[in-house]
């Protein structure tokens, strides 16, 4: 990327995001000292005001904060926003639109929103989206900060998606024996030729899997157009820099097509912790971003809340996983020295956010850290801040989460 202008990037955090998507990685002592840049807040068609970390491409997250994650489903209007590249249509004609399907089938098609209305079965599920970036600014919390837009945790929302099973699609073309990847691609484009598309890809196998939906509804309405207005993948349980807004392009192949945003932006080391073992040491095998860790974050109490000694107070937040399901959910008043179990709010399915819930009376005055670590069905458990692994990118951020108050 040769040039970048004001209408591009907005703020340092977004300045340094594009050097993460360039490939081009630093130590970790990358971010300027200095004060934290501050978004302005600016309501867009179908949103609410909302944190405008950038206009071109679309960087927008919820005003409210953390005080979003108290419920299970994250209302349309709030809903963050992450687009890639900066040509994004500001006009689809539904006469027009459609999804084509090609490749190695043996029936292209060329579907209609009204085709995948009408010809297909309908299937739904709940499912949270977050951005593999999401909760980054924590990295510098623990004195190793990252590439990459400073996230709080805003980059993430749960929402009930409609649409049509992808391998329904996929088995209405028919995919020949040799197929063993599909390529995705929407209808963002670059400014500049030399940037590269945002073209994802899976493996077939996993394509063909139930819960995978082309979706056209988002909690009971059409897909807000910045969400990715007229359809959009779904891939419950893995992070959302695969699934593509304005999806128009299903390309079934033979052989893998090596992509940028797959094979350099998105990626972690290749090794069991996914993170860099040896200091400034980058050259290492990468494999990309894919399905989330267990992760719980508090909502209520806000940071710095002052709060009555004696009174009652519901500490209350949201967990999720990769889809194995939420065990339970432990909270600490005592910087983490002793735990107890929150209580588990309704079920929405293991793709979505689990609500909890902690009821507490503070019977002494002075500050208190309160922290959240969720434990998966499988017993995945949140690591403390100190024990999570350093990437350059600042991926898969999942540490114990923690807010301090003040109690009066």
């Amino acid at each position: 990327m040769k040039k970048i202008n004001r209408r591009d990037f907005l703020g340092a955090g977004l300045i340094l995001g594009a050097s993460t998507l360039l490939g081009q990685e630093t130590s970790k002592n990358l971010l300027p000292q200095g004060e934290e840049f501050i978004p302005p807040v600016i309501a867009f068609p179908e949103k609410m005001p909302m944190k405008t970390i950038s206009d071109r491409p679309p960087l927008l997250g919820s005003a409210r904060g953390r005080e979003l994650f108290t419920q299970a489903i994250t209302p349309n209007n709030q809903f963050f926003v992450r687009w890639h590249l900066p040509d994004i249509p500001t006009y689809i004609n539904l006469n027009e639109f459609r999804l084509e399907v090609k490749g190695s089938v043996s029936t292209p098609l060329s579907l209609s929103i009204d085709d995948l209305k009408s010809k297909f079965e309908p299937a739904e599920v709940t499912a949270v989206l977050q951005c593999g970036g999401n909760s980054r600014k924590y990295y510098a919390v623990t004195g190793q900060a990252t590439h990459g837009v400073q996230w709080d945790h805003d980059a993430m929302g749960c929402a009930i998606w409609r649409g049509v099973r992808l391998k329904d699609i996929l088995n209405r073309a028919g995919v020949k024996s040799s197929a063993k990847w599909i390529g995705l691609n929407g209808l963002e484009k670059p400014a500049m030729d030399e940037t590269p598309d945002f073209f994802r890809e899976m493996e077939i196998e996993e394509a063909l899997e139930d819960q995978i939906i082309v979706a056209y509804a988002m909690n009971g309405e059409d897909l807000p157009y910045l969400n990715g207005f007229p359809i959009r993948l779904v891939i419950p349980g893995h992070f959302s820099d695969s699934w593509v807004k304005m999806l128009s392009e299903v390309m079934v192949m033979d052989t893998y097509r090596e992509s940028f945003f797959m094979d350099v932006a998105y990626t972690v080391p290749d090794n069991d912790c996914e993170c860099v073992i040896s200091g400034n040491d980058f050259e290492y095998k990468r494999k990309p971003i894919a399905a989330m860790k267990v992760k719980s974050v508090i909502g209520y109490p806000l940071p710095g809340t002052a709060i009555k000694k004696g009174s009652r107070v519901k500490i209350a937040g949201v967990a999720f996983d990769q889809g194995k399901g939420i065990k339970e959910v432990m909270i600490s008043l005592d910087s983490g020295k002793n735990w107890s179990a929150a209580k588990l709010g309704e079920d929405h399915g293991k793709f979505a956010f689990r609500p909890w819930s902690y009821e507490w009376e503070p019977k002494t005055k002075g500050e208190y850290t309160i922290m959240v670590r969720a434990i998966n069905r499988i017993g995945n458990i949140q690591p403390m801040p100190h024990e999570i692994g350093w990437n350059a990118g600042g991926y898969q951020y999942n540490a114990v989460d923690s807010v301090s108050v003040q109690i009066v």
